[in-house]
């Protein structure tokens, strides 16, 4: 059976929506106020997981990425509202040598969360702001530290968490988790309904056509 910070997926009483995303997922980024709503209306009646999928494991500069997110961003900001921020835009984007990979920032969600589970759509949203608007180091362990104290998180404790080898291994074992629900791209929300999980929407939807979507679902 399949466990994220140690517990058995199915132990919880509630449905349970999986938000599956990825923190270098642009359309994640703009879907963040439509699941963030999504979940302070349903809160009280079903629960809330965020699980990062590992979309770039292997780090790249991001001079290789450069040149699709310059127009890909665009799109992003007109379809959902959101807007990127002058210094990911201004600086980041401009440095080659800039490391992209989606392991730092799904370590950081993992740590975070284990500590603060009824907070998970928020840590990823915040965490996803931190890069796309603040325009954080992907691989500065200090940014997440302040990231994880604004959820009163000891950023020392947080530190050596991030460096552990046993968070390497949840976060790779929430990649194989993903992978086997047959998610293959993000945002995907997934329902888990007792044992058992169905992805019931991919791709960025609006609020009110995701709504829908898990309101029928649920029922």
């Amino acid at each position: 059976m399949a466990k994220i910070n140690g517990k058995a997926i199915s132990e919880t009483e509630k449905h349970e929506i999986i938000y599956v995303f990825d923190p270098l997922c642009g359309w994640c980024y703009g879907f963040s106020p439509v699941i963030s709503r999504l979940k302070s209306e349903l809160n009280s009646s079903v629960d809330f997981l965020a699980l990062s999928g590992g979309m770039i494991k292997d780090a790249s500069r991001i001079g290789n990425l450069a040149g699709y997110i310059k127009s890909a961003y665009k799109v992003v900001e007109n379809a959902t509202g959101v807007k990127f921020g002058e210094k990911f835009l201004k600086e980041v984007l401009e440095d080659d040598n800039a490391i992209f990979s989606s392991i730092p920032p799904a370590k950081a969600m993992a740590v975070i969360r284990i500590q603060k589970p009824g907070n998970c759509i928020e840590i990823a949203t915040r965490i996803q702001k931190a890069i796309y608007y603040e325009g954080i180091d992907l691989n500065d362990i200090n940014a997440y530290a302040e990231i994880a104290s604004e959820f009163g998180i000891n950023p020392d404790d947080f530190i050596r968490q991030m460096n552990s080898d046993q968070i390497e291994r949840i976060i790779q074992d929430e990649f194989k988790m993903v992978a086997g629900m047959g998610v293959k791209s993000y945002p995907t929300v997934v329902l888990r309904k007792e044992n058992e999980t169905k992805i019931i929407s991919r791709g960025y939807k609006d609020f009110e056509s995701l709504s829908a979507i898990v309101r029928e679902a649920l029922h």
